[in-house]
């Protein structure tokens, strides 16, 4: 797709060449390479696209925070890693509801708008979450249902965005602007549970949840900074009848069909995260531990992504993700295993740098599939996968750990995860044949 922005180059060819120079000299050379191996940031010199890369980068600091902050609340109150899994069952429900329904409505009004109205709920939850914290309410019921309102609002606000970025840049550059976008969410996922690990050790609650409300003002000034994003084509009418659309749209693509399902079986046996704060308090000693733990699958994840030059030049995506997901699985079950936290925090980096490129995968072939009409219905889709996916596999964690131990739940579910996705790909071949450059 075509698209000019204000003070930016005027057509995507002269954006997509990139700043020319002297490939000749030895300085040209090295810097040809450095290009073939470093993230490509073309995607920055949009400035609706940057300004909007950062504010969800800096915003996505605050969100991890609260991210850290509220299950370990409610394992401070209730010593449980059940109800922590619980908090799973609360964001999952308005999620799929939400997701679904909001891309709907994403495809029927102005996509600027919508962002505004869901970010502004999510920031007044959050709001909420540090009345409750300076109140000294210790309600888990509270916390459940400020969660699955935040779900809720996220549920609409993140398929929006989604559908936003095709609007931004020209078609060639999507694959790196989901880098981009994918590289500075898993920075601020280190960033913010590092902080969340020194926040809740030295202060409070109630401190981590004002950082959050803080931060999020810049997310907010970027959707307000954006131009106003109207649909294009014919438009359908949010509902029922709109999201069975999109619904049947993926059902009739394998590809698409199957880079949702191998995503399921990821997050569902292979994620780890409710059992953290147990993890951290009996096997590593507590205090920041939990932190390193929450921050290491987007450290993993950062390296990456700063090393992702390489992702657009394969062509057999299909395998790739593949490839990405079992690797995902078998470390985080070696994770599980491990004695020290500095070898946990790694192998669960390893995994979260496995997790990176089948995410920008997964998000390229839609959006690239997808006509504009249609992409916030699968956007809704994609944000309801991969958002609830994490919180059944928060659930079956917790479940799992309550019944049969730590160990078993979090080693036996990497296993799982990375034979059940080799059995799908081998059942759909259509997916390893996948060739991401072939447009016809």
């Amino acid at each position: 797709m075509a698209c000019t922005v204000k003070g930016e180059p005027t057509t995507p060819e002269a954006e997509a060449a990139g700043v020319p120079g002297d490939e000749t000299t030895l300085g040209g050379g090295l810097l040809r390479r450095v290009r073939r191996i470093a993230v490509d940031v073309r995607p920055l010199r949009f400035t609706e696209f940057r300004r909007l890369w950062v504010g969800q980068g800096v915003s996505f600091i605050g969100f991890q925070l609260t991210a850290v902050a509220v299950p370990v609340q409610v394992f401070a109150i209730t010593h449980s890693s059940f109800w922590v899994g619980m908090l799973g069952v609360a964001g999952l429900v308005p999620l799929i509801i939400f997701g679904l329904w909001g891309g709907s409505v994403a495809d029927a009004m102005d996509r600027r708008i919508l962002l505004l109205i869901s970010s502004a709920v999510t920031w007044a939850c959050t709001g909420a979450l540090l009345v409750q914290a300076l109140l000294g309410l210790r309600s888990v019921p509270l916390l459940l249902g400020l969660v699955g309102v935040q779900s809720a609002a996220f549920a609409i606000s993140s398929p929006t965005r989604g559908a936003i970025i095709p609007r931004l840049l020209p078609t060639e550059l999507v694959p790196a602007a989901n880098t981009l976008n994918f590289t500075m969410v898993n920075l601020s996922s280190v960033l913010g549970p590092l902080a969340a690990g020194v926040v809740l050790a030295r202060y409070s609650f109630a401190v981590a949840y004002a950082i959050d409300a803080a931060l999020f003002t810049v997310s907010l000034y970027a959707a307000f900074r954006l131009p106003k994003l109207a649909p294009m084509g014919e438009t359908t009418a949010p509902g029922l009848r709109s999201v069975i659309e999109g619904l049947r749209f993926i059902w009739t693509r394998p590809v698409l069909l199957m880079s949702f399902a191998v995503d399921i079986v990821a997050m569902v046996f292979a994620m780890p995260r409710s059992l953290f704060p147990e993890v951290a308090e009996e096997r590593f000693g507590g205090g920041e531990a939990v932190g390193l733990l929450f921050a290491s699958i987007a450290i993993g994840a950062v390296l990456g992504g700063l090393l992702s030059g390489w992702i657009g030049r394969v062509r057999r995506q299909g395998v790739a993700l593949v490839v990405a997901i079992v690797a995902w699985g078998l470390a985080v079950a070696a994770a599980g295993l491990a004695s020290s936290l500095a070898l946990a925090v790694g192998l669960l980096a390893v995994a979260g740098a496995a997790d990176l490129v089948s995410a920008v995968y997964r998000q390229t072939i839609l959006q690239v599939y997808a006509p504009d009409e249609m992409r916030g219905r699968l956007q809704g889709v994609f944000i309801v996968v991969v958002a609830g996916g994490p919180r059944i596999g928060d659930v079956r964690a917790g479940s799992t750990a309550a019944l049969a131990g730590v160990t078993a739940s979090w080693v036996g579910g990497g296993i799982a995860c990375a034979v059940i996705v080799v059995i799908v790909a081998l059942c759909v071949p259509a997916l390893l044949r996948y060739d991401g450059h072939d447009r016809s």
